[in-house]
């Protein structure tokens, strides 16, 4: 068995896709209704939308077996990423690649399989795929009446990254967030790992607008979200939660230990100040909770203590 390469740009594809906030949600129609009529049109037992993660590919929809995932390491999907056709196999057990994979030899004893790469925002982040369990062709007409269906769910994707992102700052707004972080915060529950969350408000953001201008006020918005993106780790959920407030979910993080994130993200904010011409430095009020299972049954719960807290530090 041939496990499939990494893409050389996997550092910026996985953050394209974490970016969607579509990673371990619950099924939907508009993803469904393209995988049936694939299931339907090609005339085979199974057809997925499959999303290639950092060590597995999780299926967002699937008709015709249980699983909601697999490792990585064995899936076809993870072949189909690293180029941009139709990845066809016509019959796994004249592939050397695939003849003694796990998913061919045993359950669903995959022999045909035909994935379209998903692309957003130029990266390949998943399939559309088919698969039969008799060998098969795949003709032109084929190939092309699976790319317009993989269109149709790139299209989805690409309406759940509008719906999810901040427009002025590029990163999460408070939808986003909560997609991302309530994830977040279950896989942590599950595994006992602590979590934080900070509740941001700038300081005197008002005067700024009413001195400077919007347009400036717009621009120390952008430089604060990259700060933060420069300043906190890749396992960071941060957003923009609208205005001048913004939000960030450490995880395996206790509160002592982002107090000090946090102090090290004021020392960078002194950057905006000097590279920007604006003669007061970018100050900040911080509301730091420590999720406690017990107080906070969902991120909204935890997300509510945070607004309180710094509501009242700030006033």
């Amino acid at each position: 068995m041939k496990k499939p390469s990494i893409p050389p740009n996997e550092r910026k594809r996985l953050a394209q896709l974490d970016s969607l906030g579509v990673l371990d949600t619950q099924a939907e129609e508009r993803f469904d209704r393209i995988s049936r009529m694939a299931k339907r049109l090609f005339n085979v037992p199974i057809a997925l939308v499959s999303l290639v993660d950092e060590n597995r590919q999780w299926f967002k929809s699937c008709f015709g077996i249980s699983a909601s995932e697999t490792s990585r390491e064995i899936s076809f999907c993870g072949h189909a990423i690293l180029n941009s056709d139709v990845f066809i196999i016509n019959n796994a057990l004249e592939d050397n690649r695939f003849i003694d994979n796990p998913l061919v030899v045993n359950d669903p004893k995959i022999r045909f399989y035909a994935g379209c790469p998903l692309v957003v925002n130029g990266y390949r982040l998943g399939t559309l795929c088919l698969i039969d369990q008799v060998p098969r062709e795949f003709d032109e007409q084929d190939v092309s009446a699976l790319q317009d269906l993989a269109s149709m769910v790139e299209h989805e994707l690409t309406a759940v990254q509008l719906a999810t992102m901040d427009e002025l700052t590029g990163i999460s707004n408070r939808r986003g967030f909560l997609m991302l972080a309530q994830s977040s915060l279950n896989y942590c529950i599950r595994n006992h790992i602590a979590v934080t969350l900070a509740y941001l408000d700038l300081d005197l953001f008002k005067e700024i607008n009413d001195h400077y201008g919007h347009a400036k006020g717009d621009e120390i918005l952008v430089m604060f979200a990259d700060s933060m993106k420069a300043t906190f780790r890749n396992s960071d959920i941060f957003a923009r939660l609208g205005g001048d407030e913004f939000v960030l979910l450490f995880s395996n993080t206790t509160r002592d230990q982002a107090l000090h994130a946090i102090d090290k993200f004021r020392a960078s904010l002194a950057e905006i100040k000097i590279a920007h011409g604006y003669p007061h430095r970018v100050e900040f009020t911080c509301g730091i909770v420590e999720f406690t299972p017990s107080k906070h049954p969902t991120m909204e719960a935890l997300l509510e203590e945070g607004d309180k807290l710094m509501y009242q530090l700030k006033h």
